[in-house]
């Protein structure tokens, strides 16, 4: 086995269990679920009609649930377990086997798979956000079930688990390229793939709940101190930084979206703000432990104004409808913050440093290669997928469906019944 997760290299071999460590990470896996369950779900589903609101709920669930199962299986052991550079092995299948602690940790390997298994849920249910209002539910729950497997699953095993990227001196503290630039970049394909909504981009399609979104990003903001915070696997002096450089960089996001949106349109809305927090978020994600405070905030200006670009470049120019903004916010702000950690880890800039050996135009090389590879590895086998699972659970609903809503025709409720 290794233990390259998260930060987690280097630690000297435990003697025996530390139980504040393993409460805090227990802790963290909690906050990191309720990032998905609820905050994901009403983050997303105050974004579409009221029609769908419901549809939007069930797949994160859906995709919670089947994810959990999978990670169990064999999940967990293809990325942890003794196996090539590429690919875990199955000793770890159905999590037999495991250590009384992770190894180069002082936790639980329980506490730890169960961590993991957080990870492995929101990273596929980010997804949602491209296809939300149009597709399937039998096709999400299949492409998603596959998708785990076949990119997420690698990814991890790459840059956490020892694999190449991580034996190339990869970088990505909580997930900004194994999470966020494989989520970001497959919901792109998928919304090229998948197709426009009826009248988009001309027509305007409002959200139905700007509160309820808010809600959803107040819960995955406090939700990701345990994204982040328990990514180092210890309750120490690292923790605290990565959760201050977490809120500080939201805060900035937050802020420089609402005065963009100020200058722009004249009004800065809710809808805005909080997607720059999750801007934020996805781009101190991968520097989280190594950058300081000024870093942070660097990098929460830069998501806010990079990411609102983004957006509109997607969505204006491109006319692509990734109808919750899934790559231009999570995508661009992981990769860019996965490839700046290598400036902003700097010691002048408040950073911690580099390795003996290692330089800032090296660590800058590495990053870049370890964030394109993921990306161009996400986008291939997501378009394989997508099509191949096509052909027998078909991606969308038809037009009458659609126009019906997928609350009904997918599900046969209603999210909302004031009758």
């Amino acid at each position: 086995m290794v233990g390259t997760a998260h930060g987690a290299t280097g630690l000297p071999a435990p003697v025996v269990v530390n139980s504040g460590d393993t409460a805090w990470l227990l802790t963290a896996s909690a906050l990191v679920l309720m990032m998905t369950l609820p905050g994901l779900a009403l983050f997303y589903g105050g974004l579409v009609r009221t029609k769908n609101f419901l549809s939007v709920v069930i797949q994160v669930f859906g995709i919670a649930c089947i994810a959990s199962i999978l990670w169990v299986a064999i999940g967990y052991s293809l990325v942890f377990a003794e196996g090539s550079p590429f690919l875990g092995g199955t000793g770890l299948a159905m999590l037999s086997g495991l250590g009384e602690v992770f190894p180069g940790t002082t936790v639980p390997e329980t506490s730890f798979a169960l961590f993991q298994m957080t990870f492995a849920i929101i990273t596929p249910a980010l997804m949602v956000g491209a296809w939300v209002e149009r597709a399937r539910f039998g096709w999400v729950m299949v492409f998603c079930s596959l998708w785990l497997l076949i990119v997420y699953v690698p990814v991890a095993h790459w840059i956490w688990g020892g694999g190449w990227l991580a034996t190339r001196g990869a970088m990505d503290f909580a997930g900004g390229i194994v999470v966020h630039t494989t989520a970001g970049v497959s919901a792109l394909v998928i919304a090229l793939l998948l197709g426009r909504r009826d009248g988009f981009p001309k027509k305007l399609i409002p959200p139905h709940g700007a509160a309820v979104t808010m809600a959803g990003a107040a819960l995955l903001w406090v939700g990701w101190f345990g994204f982040n915070g328990g990514s180092g696997l210890v309750a120490d002096f690292g923790a605290g930084q990565a959760i201050l450089n977490t809120h500080i960089a939201a805060s900035v996001a937050a802020l420089s979206w609402a005065a963009i949106e100020k200058i722009r349109f004249g009004k800065s809305t809710g809808i805005g703000m909080a997607t720059g927090v999750i801007a934020g978020l996805a781009t101190i994600t991968p520097a989280a432990n190594v950058v300081g405070i000024g870093g942070a905030m660097l990098l929460g200006l830069l998501a806010g104004i990079i990411c609102f670009g983004a957006v509109g470049l997607i969505k204006r120019r491109f006319a692509i409808d990734d109808s919750l903004d899934v790559f231009a916010v999570h995508g661009v702000g992981g990769m860019l913050g996965a490839i700046l950690l290598a400036i902003f880890m700097a010691p002048g800039l408040g950073g911690v440093g580099y390795a003996d050996g290692n330089t800032m135009a090296n660590q800058l090389m590495t990053q870049l290669v370890a964030v394109g590879v993921v990306a161009l590895w996400s986008l291939v086998a997501t378009a394989a997928l997508a099509w191949i699972t096509g052909i027998v659970f078909p991606m969308r609903a038809t037009r009458d469906q659609e126009l019906e809503g997928l609350d009904l025709s997918q599900h046969g409720e209603k999210a909302w019944d004031f009758e």
